[in-house]
């Protein structure tokens, strides 16, 4: 049953009510596009480095010196490639932390407009706290080795994606209960007193707010109906590994594409587009190896797949007269939120020389820069399914509000898009403070989330043709 026409169709809540009120297990809709003029190409690579680099996400690791001794799982950028008329967008996940730095990002914009006539790219990553570490400023001013190393074999990866674009068609799906998946929880509790304690795991699994249990799925098949890409997009951070474990992994987001894979084949290559998970984590966060770590991981990435496949089931993908892509890549400029000399100064004295190889490297420049240039993401396919990339962290918040007011039907928030600068709190959470909202891994000024949502919104509706790009005289 397509969403169109049900009542509070953006909200969750409502859709949640609705779908209750009439007994309804699926959400399908189907969002047309032309098989003739629409096209997509898919391709995937091993990009694991070799062991002994440092790692990302922990930051004891890092001042304990523990380097990656093997890995547990492989890592993987996966392409997708589409086509309408002389246009061609690529998305690029990798099974990493964040993003490479603006000068990598920056190369391979180069060299796909050259080598492939990509218009437009979108780098996302998924956040694993199991991969190796990447820094914006590294100490020699080089490039690590093994990111040059990923570059070739990504670029190669866009470019054999390119080879493979044939006419295709898609479609969007939620899935029971509007695709209501539980597999983490708000790590931020408010207090009586208006302070936030942080609760840092949760395997008793206590309910908590506010959570988005919404599980997207974008399907595109070939024209003869075989899928050749499957995209899941939900919110959740990839830590139920923690800072004891030294081999790579894409964590639990590894099992769930290894779950879809396994009922949908090797064929369709099978991406993982993380949401607003700044504030979530999973139940089992940051479980020790010798408490079965394994098996925590394991229920994690099988539930969410599970999920995924009983939706990307059911998902009847279709055509369209009119098929297009539009892209917006607009750099935004805020200050700092804190003084940065004294912010550069006082992590220093706090936590040593170190904390620049972990988070908020690039506020170690000279001189420290009192602004920050942010670059927002925004992809209509078909004008009817928005991507919206953020370069950091966001609340979840903002995935929720974001669905409820984007002007078309289906809307997705990608976290790590294009750049990394930590966290984007809302502004209620800033006023209330705790980890990520009023401490070091928050640097950006206060609103920059709301501003980027706003910006978003608004490109969207100039995508639509809902704003006017000149004044009415008439009246």
């Amino acid at each position: 049953m397509s969403l169109y026409g049900t009542p509070d169709r953006k909200s969750a809540k409502g859709c949640f009510s609705y779908l209750a009120l009439h007994g309804l297990l699926l959400v399908v809709a189907a969002v047309p596009v032309s098989a003739a003029t629409f096209k997509a190409g898919a391709a995937q690579v091993d990009i694991t480095p070799p062991p002994g680099l440092a790692m990302y996400g922990y930051f004891d690791r890092i001042k304990n010196h523990q380097l990656a001794s093997g890995t547990l799982y492989p890592l993987y950028a996966r392409v997708l490639v589409m086509e309408t008329g002389d246009k061609r967008v690529a998305l690029v996940t990798l099974d990493l932390g964040r993003t490479f730095r603006e000068a990598w990002l920056e190369r391979l914009r180069s060299a796909v407009q050259k080598n492939t006539r990509i218009d437009y790219l979108i780098v996302s990553a998924s956040h694993t706290h199991s991969g190796p570490n990447i820094v914006d400023e590294n100490p020699d001013k080089q490039t690590a080795e093994w990111q040059n190393v990923a570059f070739d074999k990504i670029l190669r990866a866009i470019q054999q994606a390119t080879r493979r674009l044939v006419p295709a068609h898609i479609g969007v799906g939620y899935g029971p209960g509007y695709g209501q998946t539980y597999i983490g929880y708000n790590r931020r509790q408010l207090r009586s007193d208006g302070s936030v304690s942080m609760l840092w795991s949760n395997p008793a699994q206590i309910p908590t707010e506010p959570v988005d249990p919404v599980i997207t799925v974008v399907r595109i098949d070939g024209a003869s109906g075989e899928p050749l890409a499957i995209l899941v997009n939900y919110a959740c951070h990839p830590v139920v590994l923690g800072a004891d474990n030294l081999q790579y992994s894409a964590d639990y987001v590894g099992v769930t594409l290894k779950t879809i894979a396994g009922v949908f084949g090797d064929k369709p290559i099978c991406f993982f587009l993380q949401g607003a998970d700044g504030d979530i984590n999973p139940y089992y966060a940051a479980t020790p190896i010798t408490q079965d770590a394994a098996q925590k991981l394991d229920w994690t990435g099988r539930k969410l797949g599970m999920e995924a496949v009983r939706v990307a089931q059911n998902i009847r993908t279709s055509g369209s007269a009119v098929p297009s892509l539009d892209f917006a890549d607009d750099s935004i400029t805020f200050p700092s939120r804190w003084d940065p000399q004294k912010f550069h100064d006082d992590l220093i004295r706090v936590n040593g020389p170190a904390v620049f190889q972990d988070h908020a490297d690039l506020l170690a420049a000279t001189p420290v820069p009192s602004t920050l240039t942010l670059r927002l993401t925004i992809l209509l396919i078909n004008k009817q399914i928005a991507f919206v990339g953020m370069p950091g962290e966001p609340f979840v918040e903002f995935q929720i509000d974001l669905r409820d007011r984007c002007p078309v039907h289906h809307c997705l928030l990608l976290g790590y898009t294009n750049g990394y600068f930590d966290y984007f709190p809302t502004i209620l959470a800033s006023s209330q403070g705790g980890y990520g909202a009023g401490d070091s891994n928050t640097y950006v000024a206060v609103g920059a989330g709301e501003r980027m949502l706003d910006q978003a919104l608004i490109r969207v509706h100039e995508m639509l043709g809902e704003l006017r790009q000149v004044p009415d005289f008439a009246h």
